[in-house]
């Protein structure tokens, strides 16, 4: 049985740090393209970053470049999404996502995210 489990939202003030967990079983995380995806109220799930852990190929949206940073742990296998500077515009669910084909590619250019598993999500706040 495959879970991910994503862990370390919360709130936090903006300008603040938080870093993301998405801790899997049941997969190796080394052979499966892992993403993060987010919603917010009213809005449809987006496109946070990617990455096809094997290959090392990483996406990012407009939004987060530069604050942002996708990583792997293969020894945990575990992904993680360190988020710096945030902005209340960050605010949302952030779910982790794993899949066996190259999804982030197809994601990125507007085609809804295929992955086949998905965690529950956790809860990011950046406000005041």
């Amino acid at each position: 049985q495959v879970q991910l489990v994503e862990s370390g939202g919360g709130l936090v003030q903006p300008g603040g740090s938080l870093r993301l967990s998405c801790a899997a079983s049941g997969i190796t995380v080394s052979i499966f393209t892992m993403g993060w995806y987010r919603q917010s109220p009213g809005k449809e799930r987006e496109g946070v970053s990617c990455i096809t852990v094997r290959e090392g190929i990483i996406y990012y949206a407009d939004s987060v470049k530069g604050r942002f940073t996708i990583s792997s742990d293969n020894a945990k296998n575990t992904v993680f999404l360190q988020m710096n500077s945030l902005k209340p515009e960050d605010t949302a669910v952030y779910y982790c996502a794993a899949g066996y084909g190259d999804y982030c590619q197809e994601t990125w250019m507007g085609e809804y995210p295929r992955f086949e598993y998905w965690g529950q999500g956790t809860l990011v706040t950046a406000s005041e």
